[in-house]
C-alpha cells in the first residue's frame, strides 16, 4: 500500500487490499494463520453415578515383559478409578469385549457410555453390533483430536510416568509393575474430585500400612451407605467444578472464531493430513472449500468430502477456516490428483464419447474440477472409472 500511495491517491485502500487479499484462493490456502485455535472447550456431560462412563485406550509398543507389549486402560469418568490390563498384543474387537468382560464387567457391570478412540477395534462392525445390543452409548474421539479422550490420555501419561521411574535396565519388568502402579494412581488424590479413587468409588480408604493405633469399630451398613451417598453427592459437585476450571483455562488459549452454519464452505487444515508433495514446509495450510453437511455439536462438524479422501468426514472447529469467498476474476485452484498404484491421477466425472485413435480405443474425458477447456481424449486402459464405462457403452 505504501509503494502504491506514493504516486496515486486511492480513498479505503486498506479497506478495498483486505478484501481483495481475503478473498485469494491461494492466500486463504497457503498462509499460516496466528490467531488462537477456534472452538472453545465442549465437555463431555458429568456423569451421575461411578461406572456410568467410562473411557478406554490403550498404550503400545511397550518392550516384552512376561508375554505382554500392552496395556489396555479404563478409567471411570466419575470416581477417576482406573484398572492397566497387561495384553500380549494389541487385541481384536472380540478379544477387546473378553478383556472388558474379565476386568471391568464382573467388578462394575455395564456403563451407559463408552468414550474411546477411532481404533479399529472400536470402529469395527462387530464392537458397534455389540455396543447396540448392550444399549452402550458410543462416544468416537474425533479425528485428529485425542482431547476427547482426555481423561484416558492423561491416565496413560501418569501410568508410563510410574512405570518410567521404577522399571529395570532392560525394561522387561513393567508387566510385574502393573498392579501396584494400578494400586498407586487408584490410591492418589485426584485434582477434579479432590478424593482418592478407591474412596470415591467404595467409601473408604484402602488399608496398606499396618495400623499405628488400633481403630474403632465398624459403623453400621445404613452410616456407611449414607457417607459413600454424601461422598458420591460431594464427587459430583467437584467434577462440575472441575470441568468449568478446565474450561476456562482452555479457553484461555481459544476463541469462538466465526460462525459455521450447514450449507457454508470451510477450508480444511492439512496439518494432520497426509502429503505426497516432496516438502511439508512448502506445501498448501488447507484445502478445499467443502461444504459442512452436518453440525454434531457446537464446536464439530460434517464435511462433504472428495470419494478420493479415505478420511473420516468429521473434524473439529480448530481445523476448519471458513472461506471468505473467491474473487471473480480468481482463477479456479486445480483439484488435488488422487494417488493409484504410486501414480498421480485426476478424478473422472464422466465419458463423453469414444474413439479409435492408432488402434486404441480412448474416451473424451470430462475431468472433475476443470473446466469444458480441459476435456482430453485419454487410453482406455488408463481410464480407472469402471461404472463410468459401463454407463458410457449402455447408453
Amino acid at each position: 500500500m505504501h509503494l502504491i500511495l506514493r504516486d496515486f491517491w486511492w480513498p479505503k485502500i486498506r479497506k478495498d487490499v483486505e478484501k481483495y487479499v481475503n478473498t485469494c484462493p491461494v492466500c486463504q490456502r497457503s498462509k499460516t494463520r496466528r490467531e488462537k485455535p477456534s472452538g472453545l472447550l465442549h465437555p463431555l456431560p458429568t456423569p451421575s453415578r461411578p461406572w456410568e462412563i467410562i473411557s478406554v485406550d490403550f498404550i503400545t509398543d511397550l518392550p516384552p515383559s512376561l508375554g505382554y507389549t500392552t496395556i489396555l486402560v479404563v478409567v471411570d469418568l466419575f470416581t477417576k478409578l482406573a484398572h492397566f490390563i497387561p495384553c500380549d498384543g494389541l487385541p481384536t474387537a472380540k478379544e477387546t469385549a473378553d478383556l472388558f468382560l474379565q476386568h471391568v464387567f464382573r467388578l462394575h457391570g455395564l456403563p451407559k457410555s463408552l468414550v474411546t478412540d477411532r481404533g479399529s477395534q472400536f470402529t469395527s462392525r462387530f464392537w458397534k453390533a455389540l455396543q447396540k445390543l448392550l444399549g452402550i452409548d458410543s462416544r468416537l474421539s474425533l479425528a485428529h483430536h485425542p482431547q476427547t479422550d482426555g481423561q484416558t490420555e492423561r491416565t496413560n501419561a501418569t501410568l508410563e510416568q510410574y512405570l518410567r521411574c521404577y522399571v529395570n535396565y532392560q525394561q522387561d519388568n513393567w508387566a510385574s509393575l502393573l498392579p501396584l502402579s494400578e494400586f498407586a494412581y487408584n490410591n492418589g488424590v485426584q485434582a477434579s474430585t479432590k478424593e482418592t479413587p478407591f474412596f470415591a468409588n467404595y467409601g473408604f480408604h484402602p488399608r496398606f500400612f499396618p495400623p499405628v493405633i488400633e481403630t474403632s469399630e465398624v459403623p453400621a451398613a445404613e452410616d456407611w451407605l449414607q457417607e459413600l451417598t454424601a461422598v458420591q453427592q460431594l464427587l459430583l459437585q467437584q467434577l462440575d467444578q472441575a470441568k468449568e476450571d478446565y474450561k476456562r483455562h482452555a479457553d484461555c488459549h481459544r476463541q469462538p472464531g466465526p460462525e459455521i452454519k450447514v450449507g457454508d464452505r470451510v477450508l480444511l487444515s492439512t496439518r494432520f493430513l497426509p502429503s505426497h508433495r516432496p516438502c511439508r514446509k512448502l506445501d498448501a495450510r488447507f484445502i478445499g472449500p467443502y461444504p459442512v453437511v452436518a453440525q454434531l455439536n457446537p464446536v464439530t462438524f460434517k464435511l462433504q468430502l472428495p470419494r478420493s479422501m479415505r478420511i473420516h468426514p468429521v473434524f473439529h472447529r480448530s481445523l476448519l477456516l471458513p472461506a471468505d469467498g473467491v474473487r471473480p476474476d480468481a482463477d479456479r485452484p486445480a483439484p488435488t490428483p488422487v494417488l493409484v498404484d504410486g501414480e498421480e491421477e485426476f478424478e473422472v466425472q464422466d465419458i463423453l464419447d469414444s474413439r479409435f485413435h492408432r488402434r486404441r480405443l480412448q474416451y473424451l474425458i470430462d475431468w472433475v474440477g476443470f473446466g469444458p477447456e480441459e476435456r482430453s481424449w485419454e487410453d482406455a486402459s488408463t481410464v480407472h472409472a469402471p461404472d463410468l464405462v459401463r454407463r458410457f457403452h449402455q447408453a
